[in-house]
């Protein structure tokens, strides 16, 4: 909470809020919608039909487009906001159909849950574990102290090839963290019914692993008015980054 407190009296310093222009829809239903997408396990027709239950006629071609655009763009700057990541950090790869094809998204999680950047690849060998591996290393720009990770033989190879100064874990169960943080990206993958392709697979989970985990805090750990208290300062940030905060006010 405290982290939360200091990020939000620092707001005005970051970055500015991505360019709306040329969009009839006002930022409030635009970034609503794109809320709704990465927060929900919605489908994009879900998401129109509960935009026009309140009174906005938005189709789900327009909702599929603003996730998009505008997706990664609001991703970026929570990331930014995140707490520094611990210094051990869990790696997994999951295996994702496109087109009747196999392909590999890896992804890091830290202890909080939040997932400093994702790879989508078409295999899980070493040269690919290598390459997220290195990846990983110059989006965070430094090294972890510990790298848990599943008994995949390319880890290893990769491991002691990019940074052998790094303790290497590898015991059933200890990875259960990575494996679990899977599963709010696989409610939504289901109700999107898959990806086209590796670059749409890409940039849809880079962006959802950006946004969720900032609206899912540790609910477990907290009261219930620490759990309201956290997520007023955290939609606070959302407006934001998102610009809808510096909107003017109607006129009545």
């Amino acid at each position: 909470m405290i982290f939360w407190l200091v990020v939000l009296g620092g707001l005005s310093v970051g970055s500015a809020p991505p360019s709306y222009k040329g969009h009839r829809y006002p930022v409030e239903v635009i970034a609503h919608c794109v809320w709704l997408c990465h927060r929900f396990p919605l489908s994009y027709h879900e998401v129109e039909e509960l935009m026009l239950e309140r009174g906005v006629i938005v189709s789900y071609e327009t909702v599929r487009q603003w996730c998009a655009k505008f997706g990664q763009a609001y991703a970026n700057p929570l990331r930014r906001r995140q707490p520094r990541p611990e210094d051990t950090r869990h790696l997994n790869e999951v295996f994702l159909k496109i087109n009747g094809e196999r392909t590999y998204p890896w992804r890091p999680v830290d202890a909080h849950g939040n997932v400093p950047d994702i790879l989508v690849q078409n295999r899980r060998d070493t040269a690919a574990a290598r390459r997220f591996f290195r990846r990983l290393m110059k989006k965070t720009r430094t090294a972890p102290r510990v790298v848990v990770t599943d008994k995949l033989r390319s880890y290893g190879a990769a491991h002691r090839e990019v940074m052998p100064s790094v303790e290497h874990r590898s015991p059933k169960g200890l990875n259960n963290r990575a494996e679990n943080s899977h599963q709010p990206t696989r409610q939504r993958e289901r109700a999107m019914k898959g990806f086209r392709s590796t670059g749409g697979a890409q940039r849809f989970r880079s962006a959802f692993s950006g946004i969720s985990p900032h609206f899912r805090p540790r609910r477990h750990l907290m009261t219930a008015p620490d759990h309201r208290a956290e997520m007023t300062v955290r939609f606070t940030i959302w407006e934001h980054i998102t610009g809808a905060a510096a909107r003017p006010p109607r006129p009545e």
